[in-house]
């Protein structure tokens, strides 16, 4: 009897890397490759893999015999931002396409958090001890050094010192309020777990494709997003109501009263039911 089996769908593959409680058990950076299926659903992720090791390969060969850590981070942002010309995509900063891996490694660009992953993988295998920084406003990276750790914008490879930091920071802690300026710097510093940083492109993908009403491609985030965060009721919520958005009555209806089943003292709970009370008239 010949075997057979069914070819998991690009959300069930997403399934599959991000299920569990352990977060060393994700492959982040296949997970976040996989996140371009919203787009681009015959992508090859496999192919970006081997890609990406082809490029360690080359780099790999530039390290010098011996290389201290210090020589090993020059050597890399050398090879990532001067030979191969990685940088942020300023002239059209909110395009999707810059939080897709594969076509950031085709095009050599991208935004923050997307250029750290593929930075991040390179940094790894040149036995670095580096690490993704889900800080407010702007991705970063830190390489654990023998005298401390150094803090670097992945749109340019540059180290930033605490005042440099401070600064960026200060914009937040406006808005956040006094509170915020009695926070250390150094808890804004901490390494993001891969699923905060998962999370963190699907949010970036979610407002880009909210502002433009662009609601078929927000399902398929939101997907992605309560898959990975199935207790994060909000996300339960936004999916409902960009179902509703498409005219999906009955899912959007399944999602808004999960939301209110979990969430019933949410501030918005009177009026997600008014609007559910809707859609069950439709």
């Amino acid at each position: 009897m010949p075997l057979s089996y069914s070819v998991p769908t690009p959300l069930e593959y997403f399934a599959a890397l991000v299920q569990g409680t352990q977060e060393e058990s994700i492959a982040l950076l296949e997970a976040a490759a996989c996140i371009a299926h919203v787009e681009y659903p015959d992508v090859d992720v496999q192919q970006f893999l081997d890609d990406m090791d082809r490029l360690q390969a080359r780099l790999q060969r530039r390290m010098p015999a011996g290389a201290t850590p210090l020589q090993r981070l020059n050597a890399l942002n050398r090879f990532f931002y001067g030979e191969l010309g990685f940088g942020g995509n300023l002239n059209d900063y909110y395009a999707p396409d810059n939080s897709y891996l594969h076509m950031v490694l085709r095009t050599r660009r991208g935004i923050p958090i997307s250029l750290a992953l593929l930075w991040l993988e390179l940094a790894q295998g040149a036995g670095l001890q580096a690490q993704g920084v889900s800080f407010p406003g702007h991705f970063l990276v830190k390489v654990l050094m023998p005298a401390g750790q150094v803090v670097l914008d992945p749109m340019t490879g540059h180290a930033l010192s605490r005042e440099a930091l401070g600064e960026r920071l200060e914009p937040f802690r406006l808005r956040q309020g006094a509170a915020q300026e009695e926070v250390p710097l150094g808890l804004y510093l901490q390494a993001a777990p891969a699923r905060d940083v998962l999370a963190r492109m699907l949010r970036n993908l979610k407002e880009i494709h909210g502002v433009r009403q662009d609601w078929r491609r927000q399902v398929a985030v939101q997907d992605r997003l309560v898959t990975l965060l199935p207790d994060a009721w909000g996300e339960w919520r936004d999916r409902g109501l960009a179902h509703a958005a498409l005219g999906d009555a009955r899912l959007a209806v399944q999602d808004l009263e999960r939301y209110l089943a979990h969430a019933a003292d949410a501030g918005d709970a009177q009026a997600i039911a008014l609007r559910v009370k809707a859609l069950r008239g439709l």
